[in-house]
């Protein structure tokens, strides 16, 4: 029966009868911190502070590199795919997305937000779309090459071509604006195979899927909320 007597003259230490690190699992001594509303020792929460990565210009630029180069290899891959196989498969487009939001984490060891967001949704665009340009140039060439061996076989001379007037070498003062008109009517693609409805709206939804995961992927990266010290050794009297 004495145990259960009320002790009006003890004083009570709050946190010195069990209170642990939640990171380390180390007894917390005079004093403690919260990192995101856990208990946490000093070195946890200083550990933890150094370890939350900090947006900088050079990590932006950092991750915009990697993102430019993963947006070449996408770019490759997806022309690559489909002038090697035949197929034209927009699901490759949600790799093309995956690999542009990592490779845009890695560069900027881990720092995400709204700028790498945007950077992540256009590289992948552009990537996906400006793939059509390598594989029409590919099959332009593919059907030029059949038509002139068909032709081959009805000219009565091999030299009937080169005789030809106006078959000399393109002019060069019109190549940045057949560039530039070829680069638009890439990024258009996806829209332009819009013309064949059902074909144009599945690659349509496909890369919208695909800017989705990049989107994610480079999100802001976890806030760390560090707040303290405290005090834990503090004496707190119960009075009933």
């Amino acid at each position: 029966m004495s145990d259960d007597i009320p002790q009006f003259t003890t004083a009570e230490y709050p946190g010195s009868s069990g209170d642990h690190c939640a990171f380390c699992r180390q007894p917390i001594t005079a004093y403690y911190y919260r990192v995101n509303g856990s208990m946490a020792c000093a070195s946890c929460a200083e550990r933890l502070r150094r370890e939350v990565p900090q947006d900088s210009h050079s990590a932006f630029v950092r991750g915009l590199v990697f993102g430019i180069g993963a947006a070449i290899v996408g770019l490759i891959c997806y022309a690559g795919f489909t002038i090697l196989t035949g197929f034209y498969i927009g699901y490759v487009s949600l790799a093309v997305g995956w690999l542009i939001g990592k490779a845009i984490m890695v560069g900027s060891k881990g720092q995400g937000g709204r700028r790498y967001q945007v950077s992540a949704v256009v590289l992948t665009y552009a990537a996906v779309s400006l793939a059509a340009i390598p594989i029409a140039i590919h099959y332009q060439l593919k059907a030029g090459n059949d038509r002139s061996a068909y032709e081959a076989k009805q000219l009565p001379s091999p030299n009937h071509d080169a005789d030809q007037p106006g078959q000399g070498a393109p002019d060069s003062g019109n190549f940045g604006a057949a560039l530039a008109h070829l680069l638009l009517i890439g990024l258009a693609s996806p829209f332009l195979e819009l013309q064949d409805p059902a074909h144009g709206i599945i690659g349509l939804v496909i890369l919208l899927v695909g800017i989705q995961i990049a989107w994610k992927i480079t999100r802001a990266s976890r806030v760390i909320d560090v707040q303290g010290p405290y005090d834990n050794s503090a004496s707190a009297s119960t009075v009933r």
